[in-house]
């Protein structure tokens, strides 16, 4: 007798799944324990095995759908048996789903609210991490949410920027972790090595996993979603060119332009990629199919240091030319030491104050050709130069001055609603003039630009950005360096702690990096948290928060801050500043 396949309940909380893709076709054979189809509920993508071997008889919902738990799906049986009458064949839940109530016309929009003027249309271009997020809240709110994506969703992001980075960076954190620590702390392992095709498959792995995520976000959110790319015809009016070059007019009550960064390719002979294959951007540097012996890296920003991290625990020999004279200007100097230290020990050359005046092609690779500030000449050869001198807006094909929308140089201007000086269109994300352009900012602001449009008050506010660096050891910061502090002449004062004064980072990377914190000398309030060791990334969020709710250093202090965790340093370092440390020798 025919057996149900039926959507499954992989959580307490889960309703529904999207059906991402079947791994089998009606007809064939499968066997129990074969994965049978993949399902995705919120950002986690599962895959689905037979549970009964047979040929699969009839699928009942195709790949796209959005089914709720326990419905059929699909039947195995024996060739030729005949399906039930009754097949199970339900409605999707989009489908069976009633329709949700109007809000009330004199109630005020609200974060779970539609908004009271009823139903718009609002078409987002770009479907990285600031244009998912604001097509999701818009939807959230009410909205009629369109799409246009030309390459997948995600993003720079989620396929070839933060996610595929950070998988590879923690592959080769782990292979350090266990070459380093593992004898002293009492695991013996034999033969160590890398298997970079491994590490590069568990990288796509994870990008597709998180990408499928958001395809089930946005059938959940009943988001269309068109794959193709978008110009302006008119203030509010755009062409939409589709895969299949077919073209669509949308007029849509409200634009997100969304269309995130491109590498930045500077005006050096040599750097371009016909002219020498040697030469890659980040793209390239996460698809390499071998390790490779040497590599130069051209800027020493967030990701310059990052892949020179990475491959430099791989067993890369890796050399940084940066033309200002200091590496990361953005974070404190103070964690930037630590960091540069680290990757010193590791054996990565650090060139400041250099300047690159070419890149000549050589049997190795390329030759980097350079001077440094006294006007001597450098060369660094190397298999692979990696040009990472900084990201530009995207928005070249959007033909912005059709829609007379104001830019510098193709950086879109607008104000902290995330308004354009035209009407109804916003732009978040790397394509904007004088924000930070990095993945979470987008979001904020997409969620920001998506509140606007359907009535609610709110602005982005860039005081509570933290920037991150995930090299190792990790470094975050946000709010004012000390630098910045003394540019502005604030009266303040500095508290330090070291991670090697805390149990938890002595465990954890032997206690390599140091918290500090910047604050008003009158009132104590928290100007800036700047973070080197395990976790910084995480433990920043503590001082965005501090920063945001205007707090004081008693204010820390008298957070309890749990035992043992890396987290109490920041209680530390705030006592510091206070001239009370505890776990430090007075200075």
């Amino acid at each position: 007798m025919a057996t149900k396949v039926v959507m499954p309940t992989l959580g307490l909380t889960m309703t529904e799944g999207t059906i991402e893709e079947w791994k089998a076709n009606e007809g064939d054979k499968v066997n129990k324990g074969d994965v049978l189809f993949s399902v995705s509920t919120d950002k986690l993508t599962n895959d689905i095995e037979a549970e009964e071997s047979g040929t699969l008889l009839k699928v009942v919902h195709p790949a796209g759908s959005v089914v709720e738990c326990k419905k059929t799906i699909a039947w195995i049986g024996e060739e030729g048996e005949a399906i039930p009458e009754d097949d199970g064949d339900e409605a999707p839940a989009e489908e069976a789903a009633p329709e949700a109530a109007p809000a009330a016309a004199s109630a005020p929009a609200t974060a779970s609210e539609p908004a009271a003027d009823g139903k718009k249309s609002v078409v987002v271009i770009g479907a990285g991490p600031g244009g998912y997020v604001a097509a999701i809240r818009a939807a959230q709110l009410g909205a009629d949410v369109t799409v246009v994506e030309q390459e997948y969703l995600g993003g720079t992001c989620l396929n070839v920027g933060c996610i595929p980075t950070k998988s590879i960076l923690h592959s080769a954190e782990l292979y350090e972790q266990v070459k380093s620590q593992a004898a002293n702390i009492g695991v013996d392992v034999e033969g160590v090595s890398v298997n970079f095709g491994q590490v590069m498959k568990h990288k796509s792995e994870v990008s597709a996993q998180l990408v499928n995520g958001i395809g089930g976000l946005f059938a959940a959110n009943k988001i269309t979603k068109i794959d193709g790319s978008a110009a302006f015809t008119g203030e509010k009016q755009l062409e939409v060119t589709k895969a299949n070059g077919s073209k669509e007019t949308l007029n849509p009550d409200a634009i997100i332009v969304a269309s995130g960064s491109v590498n930045a390719t500077p005006p050096i002979p040599g750097v371009g990629k016909d002219e020498n294959p040697a030469c890659i951007g980040s793209t390239e540097a996460l698809e390499l199919e071998e390790i490779p012996k040497s590599m130069v890296v051209i800027g020493g920003g967030v990701i310059g240091l990052e892949l020179a991290c990475a491959y430099a625990t791989f067993g890369t020999k890796v050399e940084v030319v940066e033309a200002l004279d200091k590496m990361l200007p953005i974070l404190d100097q103070d964690i930037v030491a630590v960091g540069v230290s680290h990757l010193e020990n590791m054996g990565v050359g650090f060139h400041l104050s250099c300047t690159v005046q070419e890149v000549e092609k050589t049997a190795v690779g390329g030759k980097v050709k350079c001077v440094d500030k006294d006007g001597n000449n450098l060369e660094f050869e190397a298999e692979k130069v990696l040009v990472a001198v900084g990201r530009r807006s995207n928005t070249e094909a959007l033909n912005l001055d059709a829609a007379g929308i104001k830019n510098d140089r193709g950086r879109i201007l607008v104000n902290d609603k995330m308004q354009t000086n035209v009407p109804g269109v916003y732009a978040i994300g790397d394509c904007v003039f004088g924000k930070a352009m990095l993945a979470h900012t987008a979001s904020a602001m997409g969620e920001v630009a998506a509140e606007n449009i359907m009535g609610i008050e709110a602005e982005y506010d860039q005081s509570t950005c933290p920037s991150c660096v995930y090299m190792e050891p990790e470094a975050a910061s946000v709010g004012m360096t000390e630098d910045e502090a003394k540019a502005k002449g604030l009266d303040y004062k500095v508290g330090k702690f070291p991670m090697m004064a805390n149990g938890k980072a002595i465990i954890a990377n032997g206690g390599e990096g140091l918290v500090k914190i910047i604050a008003d000398s009158k009132y104590g309030q928290v100007l800036g948290v700047h973070i080197a060791g395990p976790r910084a990334t995480d433990l920043i969020a503590e001082g965005a928060l501090a920063i945001k709710v205007e707090a004081t250093l008693d204010e820390l202090i008298e957070t309890i801050h749990s035992h043992p965790t890396i987290s109490e340093t920041m209680r530390e370092a705030a006592l510091d500043a206070e001239g009370r440390v505890i776990h430090m020798p007075p200075r």
